[in-house]
């Protein structure tokens, strides 16, 4: 397909009219999906999809237009071609866009990562035979994702990468469940069994009558997955440069007031280590990593090509929020969780994340599945669900006492339109005087 990228963009550059500029991006899924209900699958299937965007500039002035492709040459250059003169007929249409960026200088790249992933059978019989005796429910997705770009001036870029993503619970009756996830470039037996060995020692706990603590301060453990969520919400505005020059950053009090996180926390996008494609959707090479913040301190923020063109920045991202989040580890180790947690909440997961105080970046939340409340070292009871109220300048602060020696990789489990490529690497955090609400 990238021969074929290739050519259909050879064949529609040649359609151009003086001083117009054309840039192509193209992408393509081949995916196998298949849904687990009480450890047996339920649905399975197969999704191969092309996509083609269209970006017509000419007089500082841009107009776009996408479609799915078929595969057929013929009949793809046709409707592209048509779709070509629509763009140009409503141009003149369309006031000066006075943020028009796109990359000029030529930097052609090509990237193929390795398929290491077992065939979908294979895995699938893993995991059912690993799971046997349990409720397991979840969604099992892998593939292949191709992303090219190409455009007029004579660049081309292309990047492949293959990836695996199983988001799943397993019940032990009613709504009581553990909720688990393992996704990445390359399946491991033995991080899988790993996994589900913790499930079938945690679900007896859910059977146990629910503990109910009163609202107050608390030691919690914060798994990855829970961390995870948190910023699912915080990297939404955090860190691009857009949010960050008109103030409205959750990270406000970072930039303006000198606030500090704790030395231990340093964060970075790191686009060697993710799933996306080192070139932007306008032909700008990103650069391999980018440190947002290093020892608690703000460093750099996430610059799109609008945005870099109206504060006079350079491109380093397509969209102004990490897709390739990496924190650094720290020195806890699994085995001393539960011992310097003590008394207090090992937190497996939250949801409908939400601010409550977007200024001072307060987070409010609810606990979700299999969050234990532990006693002398020991997990004892599941709790009741809890709504928590806290700050990351207390969360990633202040209180942080330690992050875990081991991180885990997490890829965003969306499949809305297509399988998302965002991904994080994230350790478990270990904080004290975590304020649970109600």
């Amino acid at each position: 397909m990238e021969n074929y990228f290739h050519d259909l963009s050879t064949k529609l550059f040649s359609q151009l009219q003086a001083d117009e500029v054309l840039l192509l991006n193209y992408e393509e899924e081949k995916s196998d999906f298949s849904r687990f209900n009480h450890n047996r699958i339920r649905q399975a299937g197969f999704v191969h999809q092309q996509h083609l965007k269209l970006d017509l500039i000419h007089n500082h002035r841009q107009c776009s237009a996408s479609f799915n492709l078929c595969g057929g040459l013929e009949s793809d250059l046709s409707q592209a071609q048509s779709l070509l003169k629509n763009l140009r007929s409503q141009l003149n249409n369309l006031p000066e866009d006075p943020f028009i960026h796109y990359a000029t200088d030529i930097n052609n790249s090509s990237f193929y990562g390795e398929n290491d992933l077992p065939s979908t059978e294979e895995t699938i019989i893993e995991i059912i035979e690993t799971a046997k005796g349990l409720d397991l429910v979840g969604i099992l997705a892998s593939g292949e994702i191709s992303q090219g770009f190409s455009n007029s001036l004579g660049q081309f870029n292309w990047h492949t990468d293959y990836s695996f993503n199983f988001d799943w619970s397993i019940y032990q009756n009613s709504d009581k469940a553990i909720k688990q996830n393992y996704a990445g470039k390359q399946w491991n037996t033995e991080t899988f069994q790993e996994k589900i060995n913790f499930a079938q020692q945690t679900l007896p706990l859910l059977s146990l009558q629910p503990k109910t603590i009163s609202p107050g301060k608390y030691r919690v453990y914060l798994s990855p997955s829970a961390l995870y969520e948190l910023f699912e919400l915080l990297n939404w505005g955090g860190f691009g440069l857009k949010s960050h020059r008109t103030a409205q950053t959750p990270l406000l009090k970072m930039i303006k007031d000198g606030v500090n996180l704790s030395d231990k926390i340093s964060l970075t996008e790191n686009h060697k280590l993710g799933l996306t494609p080192d070139f932007t959707h306008q032909g700008f090479i990103k650069p391999s990593e980018i440190n947002l913040i290093s020892n608690g301190r703000y460093k750099d923020c996430l610059n799109n090509h609008r945005s870099a063109m109206e504060y006079g920045e350079s491109v380093n991202c397509s969209i102004e929020h990490p897709q390739s989040l990496v924190m650094n580890a720290g020195i806890l180790e699994q085995s001393e969780i539960m011992e310097k947690l003590g008394t207090g909440v090992y937190i497996s997961n939250l949801w409908y994340c939400n601010y409550s105080d977007r200024n001072n970046c307060r987070i409010t939340g609810m606990t979700r599945f299999a969050c234990l409340w532990v006693e002398n070292d020991k997990p004892v009871a599941p709790l009741g669900v809890m709504r928590f109220d806290e700050s990351i300048y207390h969360i990633l602060g202040g209180n942080l006492i330690a992050l875990t020696k081991d991180r885990e990789e997490i890829l965003n489990s969306s499949t809305y339109e297509k399988r998302s490529e965002s991904s994080a690497q994230l350790p478990g955090a270990l904080v004290d005087n975590f304020t649970f609400t109600l």
